[in-house]
């Protein structure tokens, strides 16, 4: 695995174009697949919020997670592959999240409720 300090990313595949051709590879085609399953997760969300019937309620929850599962089986073989890279960040931007929304726990109703 190639890293620097700013970015997390594998080798691309030796054989991958330099220049993208008209024709589908392999990149592509899982590309799509991915794609497919970000829009089928996000209609089965859509269903399990409005199914009005416990046994089909649960059936769509079991096929949802079997979607999110493959969605991100297909996104850890593409990053795998060199098609992601993820982008490091900074400590101290990081820490300043953190204390942001830390800092709304004060908003909570209940006033022991902290962030963990």
């Amino acid at each position: 695995m190639n890293q620097n300090p700013q970015t997390i990313k594998n080798a691309k595949p030796a054989n991958e174009p330099q220049v993208k051709g008209p024709e589908m590879n392999d990149r592509d085609r899982v590309n799509d697949i991915l794609a497919m399953e970000k829009y089928l997760t996000d209609s089965f969300n859509v269903s399990a919020r409005e199914a009005s019937h416990s046994d089909l309620h649960q059936d769509i929850m079991t096929i949802l997670n079997e979607t999110h599962q493959c969605q991100y089986e297909l996104f850890e073989l593409m990053f795998r592959k060199g098609h992601y890279k993820l982008e490091a960040e900074q400590q101290t931007k990081l820490d300043q999240a953190y204390q942001q929304f830390n800092n709304y726990s004060t908003q909570f109703p209940y006033p022991n409720t902290m962030l963990q």
